[in-house]
């Protein structure tokens, strides 16, 4: 059975590593990363978790998964009750969230989906809707939703975490037409890296490291967007609302007032919030 990417690997572990080392108030506790990742013994040894080297990256992480359980919560208390993830990997957000009457759907790669349903029966965790697709065979991620129970007359809410950086301008803007026509009140909320001229300055160095680690690994980063051009490209999908939400808004939002720092680079991973 092929073991989950790398990628969703190290954002668990980074996810994991934020409650290990980092002070409180902790901006997501995620205590079941670790488990679920099952990395071997020695684990923090690895050049990709340096506590002082990662320190911008896992920030990052930890700061996009705090703003999208936070929307979700709040489009569930509004009454929507379907939650789509698309490129799951090893999120846990199903199995810490108490939210009753909130169906979560997973989607992801038949393999690594896979090793993840086994380590979650494993770990007598709580089960979402796997939804493996074979997007390399031209499988439609919106037929095998719907197959899988998802009510397309309802609203949800799609996320889309790390991922858009990997794919082609051609298949992110057909992921934003095919959420653009879910129904009315959804919400899809998506992370996007920015050029690097739009990079901060003192993140430059660190973002271009980034860049050439997932060139090496076979993963390169391949799309980039400036905010204003990300947010005309949702609308021009059919989203009847659109909006750029910046690091810098992220870090006033979770991180400010930290006496350790941390905090995520500002011109790296932005936000795309848009709704049907």
């Amino acid at each position: 059975m092929s073991e989950p990417d790398s990628t969703a690997v190290r954002t668990a572990l980074w996810r994991a590593l934020h409650l290990l080392i980092d002070p409180p108030p902790h901006v997501v506790e995620d205590d079941l990363a670790l488990a679920l990742a099952a990395p071997p013994e020695g684990w923090r040894t690895r050049g990709d978790m340096h506590p002082e080297g990662t320190r911008g990256f896992r920030a990052s992480i930890i700061g996009r998964a705090r703003f999208i359980e936070d929307l979700v919560r709040e489009r569930a208390r509004d009454g929507v009750e379907q939650y789509v993830l698309l490129g799951a990997g090893l999120d846990t957000f199903a199995q810490r969230a108490a939210l009753p009457g909130l169906r979560v759907f997973e989607i992801d790669r038949p393999e690594p989906q896979a090793w993840k349903r086994e380590r979650l029966a494993a770990l007598g965790l709580p089960m979402p809707v796997l939804v493996p697709v074979d997007f390399e065979a031209g499988a439609s991620w919106p037929a095998q939703l719907a197959a899988a129970g998802f009510a397309a007359a309802k609203p949800a809410v799609v996320a889309s975490a790390g991922v858009s950086m990997y794919l082609t301008a051609e298949a992110n803007f057909a992921t934003l037409r095919d959420v653009a026509r879910f129904a009315p009140g959804s919400t899809f909320v998506m992370t996007f890296l920015l050029p690097a001229e739009l990079n901060e300055a003192a993140a430059r160095s660190g973002v271009e490291q980034a860049r050439q680690g997932a060139r090496a690994s076979g993963t390169p980063f391949i799309s980039f967007y400036a905010p204003a051009q990300i947010v005309d490209l949702a609308r021009e999908a059919g989203f009847r609302t659109a909006q750029h939400v910046s690091a810098a808004e992220i870090t006033a939002r979770y991180f400010a007032g930290r006496a350790d720092g941390l905090r995520p680079p500002f011109g790296a991973e932005e936000f795309l919030v848009a709704t049907t």
